[in-house]
């Protein structure tokens, strides 16, 4: 049971770090109609799909997660430019700076709720701190004045406390045990980062600093180090001198329309309309930066750019595994959607190169957007977005389309059954070679 646990996690970090995003979404989570919607869109497509030997080799494993996770992202994308109705794509309202050496900030309101929208004028006073933890200065080249033995030490952080236990060997130096303890500290993924600092005359120091900054309330620490009451045996602490608080964490401080305010980290929100986020230290109380929103045409421009991007990324994606068959037919399968706006895309700056790949002429773009008829004339972008999110969608529900397969048998048309195992084919392929 161990064994298929471990099997279990293995498979879960192998997708986690070679195929998800980086980034949560709020569109990565479903309420629960839209779950049932897919499960009947998976039920219907089982019904009609026949028989087929898939290409199991780890190529066409790699293809198939990887080409469902770009069209999620590439979902994610256009869903965030105003939403998943085809009457608010592209709708998504843009927030600026007026110094965004100071502050940047992004919009994050409802597109239904602009009663609530605001601009006010931020004065940075100083910005949020990780605490950092700094040892004593040790030769580096001298032996570990501590007897070889296995050792270790305790770290709170977060409320939660975590053990770190290593050995010293006969001979290790100064420099080897820091190095060895900033990678145990680094590999943990704990919320804490280290590194060795060496002067260039023969001595080094081990710091260890938080990825947090900021201090909660009734607080005044993020994290501490000591081996007072560990498992193993004691003194690694106090001879490398990392349980004392060389720069404390500190909230970030600023001034919105005068009054004054503060935060555990340089990035907030404001009325849950802004995320705001401070770059700098203003100089004096007149240096300030302005947030409000875009005018119309401008957040309209900016949101066809993004969605040009995450178009662009999503075919050279395709184009670079062009090693599998079914590459190629998802990328005509995609090309094919935007072919159908092509002549209304063109007529406002969008043009399409002999790859597939679009780019902006931002000139005709601008004369376009300040015509009159601005949404009638845009109104082909909208449907060309919601034609790619439609075929995202179709992608996710069956990657399995795409990898090379063999057909055995086709389905009686009088009478078709769902096969719980087409979708499995797909699922077992984040399992195999592990379990």
């Amino acid at each position: 049971m161990a064994g298929y646990s471990m099997a279990l996690n293995n498979v879960y970090n192998h997708y986690l770090t070679t195929y998800a995003s980086k980034s949560v979404s709020r569109y990565d989570t479903h309420k629960k109609s839209e779950l049932r919607s897919i499960y009947n869109s998976i039920v219907k497509l089982n019904k009609e799909a026949p028989l087929c030997i898939v290409d199991t080799s780890k190529q066409s494993q790699q293809f198939a997660v990887g080409i469902k996770e770009n069209a999620r992202l590439l979902h994610n994308t256009i869903a965030s430019l105003g939403g998943l109705d085809e009457e608010t794509l592209l709708n998504k309202k843009i927030a600026c700076s007026s110094n965004e050496e100071l502050v940047t900030a992004k919009y994050i309101g409802a597109e239904s709720n602009p009663s609530v929208i605001l601009s006010f004028d931020i004065v940075v006073q100083s910005l949020a701190q990780p605490q950092t933890n700094m040892g004593h200065v040790l030769p580096s080249s001298a032996k570990v004045a501590l007897e070889p033995d296995s050792y270790s030490f305790d770290v709170n952080i977060n409320d939660l406390n975590y053990e770190f236990q290593f050995q010293i060997n006969a001979g290790d130096t100064n420099l080897d045990i820091q190095n060895r303890l900033s990678r145990l500290i680094n590999n943990a993924g704990i919320g804490l980062n280290s590194e060795v600092l060496e002067d260039g005359s023969g001595n080094s120091t081990l710091v260890v600093r938080s990825n947090a900054t900021g201090l909660v309330e009734d607080r005044d620490f993020i994290f501490q180090i000591s081996d007072d009451h560990t498992s193993r045996r004691s003194g690694t602490v106090e001879y490398l001198g990392i349980q004392d608080i060389t720069s404390p964490a500190e909230n970030a401080s600023f001034l919105l329309n005068g009054r004054e305010r503060t935060a555990a980290s340089n990035t907030f929100s404001v009325e849950k309309t802004y995320e705001i986020t401070l770059n700098g230290v203003s100089t004096d109380e007149t240096v300030s930066a302005s947030i409000g929103l875009k005018t119309d045409v401008d957040s309209l421009s900016e949101n066809i750019s993004h969605l040009i991007v995450g178009y662009n990324d999503f075919l050279q994606s395709t184009a670079a595994q062009q090693v599998q068959p079914g590459s190629r037919n998802l990328f005509t399968d995609m090309t094919s959607v935007s072919s159908l706006y092509r002549s209304d895309l063109e007529a406002i700056g969008m043009k399409f190169s002999e790859d597939g790949l679009i780019s902006l002429d931002k000139a005709i773009l601008s004369n376009t957007i300040h015509d009159e008829n601005t949404e009638n004339v845009f109104e082909p972008v909208r449907h060309f977005a919601h034609s790619i999110l439609q075929k995202t969608n179709q992608i996710s529900l069956d990657p399995m389309k795409y990898v090379n397969k063999t057909v055995v048998a086709y389905k009686n048309p009088r009478r078709s059954l769902a096969s719980p195992y087409i979708t499995s084919a797909y699922s077992g392929m984040l399992f195999n070679s592990y379990c």
